[in-house]
């Protein structure tokens, strides 16, 4: 029988989890990175073996277990964790199908978001940007009035982003420039049309459409520094993962098809926004 495992990887807008127990089945939750009282109730109510914490949050988290005389608590690297949790996520999902022998950019879409270069156990931080779940929600708020991310991103799985973008097709006929019709030429820059029409209402971008304009460029900026990241490291595989993209379609598909139009192989992790929970609670048992 496996005991129960828990890993945590408290970021600084969500504490995501992990938990291992009875079977080796896991399963995962999250809980925002306020409700740190919630989080210890959560390893009270499992009564874990083993607590693996990694995180901006984990510190703070490690005193208050400390302070509660709690053993077997180890806290772990954020880059190492996501390693690790990234190599048990690919192993679950392709059965060793996934040669990680070869390298490839660990993408962690979390608050601001953080690229890794993995080459056979190897996790080097090669870059990143303040562009993340952070930025998504800030513009979602300010721009949409949403109340939650998870409004956010279905608002967004509805919205159109033509309506928001303007894109290569609106400027240039088929065939006149080497690039995409559907590239963006500039994020919101559609906009500029409607001022132009005088603000009719008619014709005024849905709450959708703003959530979707949002989520665009996010997820393309991301793409484009990934590309130029990609460049330097020589990897051609992305893998994505981080807690923006828990339940979030729209932004899981930009990225997808940016990804596509760079020439990379691109994958999601099944359960990638709890990768760092999981490769903490990988960390802590071994």
């Amino acid at each position: 029988m496996t005991s129960t495992r828990i890993g945590i990887d408290a970021g600084a807008t969500l504490a995501k989890i992990a938990v291992t127990g009875a079977g080796g089945a896991m399963a995962y939750e999250s809980l925002p990175s306020t409700q740190v009282a919630e989080v210890i109730d959560v390893i009270a109510r499992h009564q874990p073996e083993v607590v693996g914490l990694t995180g901006c949050g984990a510190r703070a988290i490690e005193a208050l277990l400390s302070d509660r005389g709690a053993g077997g608590v180890g806290r772990f690297q954020e880059f190492d964790a996501w390693g690790a949790g990234a190599h048990a996520q690919l192993a679950d999902e392709t059965a060793g199908a996934f040669d990680e022998s070869e390298p490839y950019l660990l993408i962690s879409l979390g608050t601001g978001t953080s690229v890794m270069r993995v080459e056979g156990g190897q996790v080097t931080r090669v870059g990143g940007t303040a562009l993340g779940g952070g930025t998504v929600l800030g513009l979602g708020v300010a721009l949409t009035g949403c109340e939650s991310f998870a409004e956010l991103c279905g608002w967004a799985s509805k919205g159109d982003r033509t309506k928001i973008d303007l894109l290569v097709s609106d400027i240039y006929d088929d065939g006149e420039i080497p690039l995409s019709p559907e590239t963006t030429a500039a994020a919101f820059g559609s906009l500029s049309r409607w001022l132009a029409e005088g603000r009719d209402r008619k014709s005024a971008p849905s709450r959708e459409d703003l959530a979707m304009g949002v989520m665009s460029l996010v997820a393309e900026n991301v793409g484009l520094v990934c590309a130029g990241i990609s460049a330097m490291t020589q990897t051609q595989r992305w893998v994505f993962g981080g807690g923006t993209l828990i339940e979030n379609p729209a932004m899981q598909e930009i990225l997808l098809r940016v990804a596509s139009n760079m020439g990379m192989q691109a994958h999601l992790l099944p359960h990638g926004g709890h990768a760092g929970a999981r490769g903490a609670l990988e960390l802590a048992a071994s």
